[in-house]
């Protein structure tokens, strides 16, 4: 097995990156950085300089990961939004985040043995055709089509 060295991450300047830069480095578009942030995903306020544009910093971009990531999971907006305003509460919610956290890992874990047993019916399509291509009488697979209704 080849080892993959991870980069460090680069590096985020003291004053903060643009909404541009952010929106790089977190692999999500500007317009979805301002709608986690109108939805209320964003757990602190960002960053403002004096003439109101944003600047985010190192903790923001990291925030931003677990949100993209909850929801290339699957969870709604609703229940990231729920896991924020709890992380943002403080401490003394711990035991309902990780209930949160434990309801979403069990449904993912529902769709991931949902997709194998798609993928075992595919894998099997895959098998039968090679196979038959193999034989020579792929021609011969069943192939649905209507009986003809006769003239009309």
């Amino acid at each position: 097995m080849v080892e993959v060295k991870r980069q460090p991450p680069e590096a985020v300047p003291e004053t903060g990156l643009s909404i541009g830069e952010a929106a790089r480095r977190t692999g999500v578009s500007v317009h979805t950085l301002r709608y986690y942030e109108r939805v209320g995903l964003v757990v602190t306020p960002v960053d403002r300089t004096h003439g109101g544009r944003r600047r985010y910093h190192r903790l923001d971009l990291q925030w931003i990961t677990v949100c993209t990531r909850l929801r290339a999971t699957g969870m709604p907006i609703r229940g990231i939004r729920r896991y924020a305003e709890l992380v943002a509460a403080g401490r003394g919610n711990e035991n309902e985040r990780l209930a949160l956290l434990e309801s979403h890992r069990d449904e993912v874990l529902a769709g991931i043995a949902e997709l194998q047993e798609n993928l075992k019916l595919i894998e099997h399509k895959i098998d039968v055709y090679r196979g038959r291509l193999a034989a020579g009488d792929a021609d011969e697979l069943w192939a649905p089509h209507r009986a003809d209704p006769g003239p009309r």
